[in-house]
């Protein structure tokens, strides 16, 4: 059967190039189900794009690559289609956009979009084989006990990263890449919690604290979150993009810095108090409890000096810690790295090398901050293509 675009992938990047392509377009899957990562993202409600969305919000290796398709298709224009599809939705912080009921909402808007296109979807379906050939490609498809080749004159590569292997994610675009001799960088699992050896946060898992979190001289200011395993909450999750193997992280608990001048004024009305209880009204009972059993804590208030005050409140604001790692691809939001840029046209994610080859979306080497710019860049990076095959 013969296709002018053949797109492996229905998640959200190849859902919305398949949305956008004239022509006779095929979308592949080897899921049950179309946009299961759009179905579970935001809790269900799927956070679609960030008000602010920016290429500075992007980590690549060429940090100038996003920023055409970014500028060409924007969080606006995406915003112009959820309201003109009647989704409402709300704005929950920092510019994160949210559907008011589901997440259901953008794959029953993107399906409607890619069926009103003419777009075939073909789900529980493999790719065995891929192949180039004169004027296009050969794509043998593997579902049920039964293998057709198709044929197209594009190849949209649409599969994501490694990142939560359990709903299907594989290092299958990585694999075609090489089979074609494009590069690919290193790659890692990002937007993902770090452990810690020994349990060490175990005894306050659940609490969670406003804080700043550095990594690889970035830092983050958000909610941190104990766990069984270590640490959690946006703000380390949005660090850990920025971290390395054995390098420390750095938190602030003190993120306002003006623990010293509160605890300088509540010694003077509260001096009597153990220094824990007055502590605890900045910061939460069980992590003060647990920083008591790792620092000198004790004494009433009026027993702190300036000096001494000055110099924990230096601590909590610098408190150094060292990840034994990070919880990896199984809880891993996005993965960071992928197909090199310097091999795609910035423009219309065609491979340099190889004619009618596109990669978009999260596989390739453009790794978003939490907050819905992953997102947006699969709906850019998906448009940008889209635009390409129709000539646009």
């Amino acid at each position: 059967m013969q296709y002018d675009t053949v797109i492996i992938g229905a998640g959200a990047a190849g859902m919305m190039c398949a949305a956008h392509a004239k022509g006779r377009v095929l979308v592949v899957d080897h899921a049950k189900a179309p946009g299961e990562k759009i179905r579970i993202s935001g809790g269900g409600r799927c956070n679609f794009t960030n008000m602010y969305c920016a290429p500075e919000n992007f980590l690549s290796a060429n940090p100038h690559f996003a920023k055409s398709a970014l500028a060409r298709y924007t969080q606006w224009d995406f915003i112009e289609l959820v309201d003109r599809h009647g989704i409402p939705w709300h704005e929950k912080t920092l510019g994160q956009l949210f559907c008011d009921t589901s997440a259901k909402d953008i794959i029953a808007m993107l399906r409607r979009m890619m069926e009103d296109a003419g777009a075939e979807l073909r789900l529980n379906t493999g790719v065995n084989r891929i192949e180039k050939r004169a004027g296009g490609f050969s794509i043998a498809l593997q579902s049920a006990d039964n293998v057709q080749e198709v044929k197209a004159v594009n190849l949209v590569i649409a599969t994501g990263g490694k990142s939560i292997p359990k709903m299907g994610a594989t290092g299958f675009a990585y694999d075609i890449a090489r089979q074609f001799d494009i590069p690919v960088t290193d790659t890692r699992a990002a937007l993902v919690p770090f452990t810690f050896a020994e349990g060490r946060f175990a005894e306050i898992s659940g609490t969670a604290t406003p804080a700043k979190v550095t990594a690889g001289g970035t830092t983050f200011e958000e909610a941190l979150l104990f766990t069984h395993r270590g640490l959690s909450g946006p703000a380390v999750l949005q660090a850990s993009s920025y971290w390395r193997e054995g390098e420390a992280v750095t938190v602030n608990l003190c993120p306002k810095g003006d623990l010293l001048d509160k605890l300088r004024d509540q010694r003077q009305t509260a001096g009597r108090k153990n220094f824990t209880t007055e502590l605890a009204r900045h910061l939460p009972a069980r992590l003060v409890d647990h920083l008591s059993t790792q620092m000198d804590l004790s004494g009433n208030l009026a027993d702190w000096s300036d000096t001494r005050l000055t110099a924990l409140t230096d601590t909590l604001a610098a408190w150094e810690l060292h990840p034994s790692g990070t919880e990896g691809y199984r809880t891993a939001e996005v993965t960071l790295g992928g197909i090199d840029t310097d091999a795609l046209s910035s423009k219309t994610m065609e491979s340099k090398s190889v004619p009618g080859l596109y990669f978009i979306g999260e596989a390739v080497d453009v790794t978003g901050w939490l907050g819905g710019f992953n997102f947006q860049w699969a709906w850019s990076s998906g448009v940008a293509t889209a635009r390409a095959i129709n000539g646009q």
